[in-house]
């Protein structure tokens, strides 16, 4: 279930917007709304246990969700694919390993049911150490197989884990509403409010009109959201350890990005984030997390997964 924090800063002018130098806001409620990871409900059996794997089927490959530092091996109950939920344990070589359960030797759908129980089990381990999220649809033959990933790319997974350590990442989408802001736009500018009226009063074709105030409107939108995405990057940038801008999706959305944070630093990212939608209040701010550092982690694995 998410949780909604409301926030609503004093009114401001247009005029003392302008002097502070950022885009006046339109009369509206600003919104800040933090989103559970799917995996924060979990059931009882996710926890971090010593002991064997469970004894396994040769005609069933293995799904691998992550990778983590382990020198013994660890259980964590039936939070994996399947139904029931099939039982998650490690693959290890020398003092790392890889997090598994048995999974049909087959290319799994991205449905929402499983891209969410992949997602689920790497929030759980996640909760008891570093985590290398794999990409979903991660599955090998065999236990050798993955041994063998382990030992070809031993290095690169110890210092990706060394870099990740006690960092977790968080997702931040920030929207508006496109047509209060063009309407802010058209009251705030003197050029777009005369092409406006002109069209409206002129008798006659207001193509060119109409071309020329089109026009307008995008460039203004577009440099009101590179002022706004800039400034909000630039007021996390010290609560955060690296970003990653990703694409917008949708006319609303104005920035899409992800942030890799220290763990000792979450509340202070939580509260930056909430002040900054009491600052924006023409704006929507969603986000979600903790997550794997999903966005930080780039391994390319050199040997052939199952077919």
């Amino acid at each position: 279930m998410s949780r909604m924090v409301k926030r609503t800063s004093r009114p401001k002018t247009p005029a003392a917007d302008a002097k502070r130098g950022r885009p006046a806001p339109a009369q509206a409620a600003s919104r800040v709304i933090r989103e559970e990871t799917p995996g924060s409900h979990l059931p009882a059996g996710a926890t971090r246990t010593p002991g064997a794997p469970p004894a396994s089927s040769d005609k069933r490959g293995k799904y691998v969700y992550c990778i983590v530092r382990a020198d013994e091996a660890l259980r964590f109950g039936p939070i994996g694919f399947g139904s029931p939920p099939g039982e998650v344990y490690t693959v290890l070589y020398e003092d790392i390993a890889a997090v598994v359960s048995d999974a049909p030797i087959e290319v799994l759908d991205a449905t929402r049911e499983n891209v969410l129980a992949h997602e689920r089990v790497n929030e759980a381990v996640m909760r008891y150490q570093t985590v290398i999220p794999m990409s979903f649809g991660t599955v090998f033959k065999t236990r050798d197989d993955i041994v063998e990933l382990l030992r070809g790319a031993h290095g690169a997974f110890q210092d990706v884990l060394s870099k990740m350590e006690n960092k977790v990442e968080f997702g931040l989408k920030v929207l508006w509403d496109r047509d209060a802001m063009i309407r802010h736009i058209e009251h705030d500018d003197e050029d777009i409010r005369r092409l406006k009226s002109e069209i409206a009063t002129q008798k006659g074709s207001t193509y060119f009109a109409r071309v020329q105030y089109g026009r307008l409107v995008d460039g203004a939108l577009q440099s009101r959201s590179e002022q706004y995405v800039s400034e909000i990057f630039e007021a996390l940038r010290d609560v955060c350890v690296a970003s990653r801008a990703n694409k917008p999706i949708g006319d609303k959305m104005i920035m899409n990005a992800a942030f890799l944070v220290d763990r000792d630093r979450e509340a202070a990212f939580d509260a930056r984030v909430k002040n900054l939608g009491a600052k924006y209040d023409t704006l929507t701010f969603r986000y979600t997390g903790p997550w794997p550092p999903y966005n930080f982690v780039n391994i390319r694995l050199k040997l052939e997964r199952a077919k």
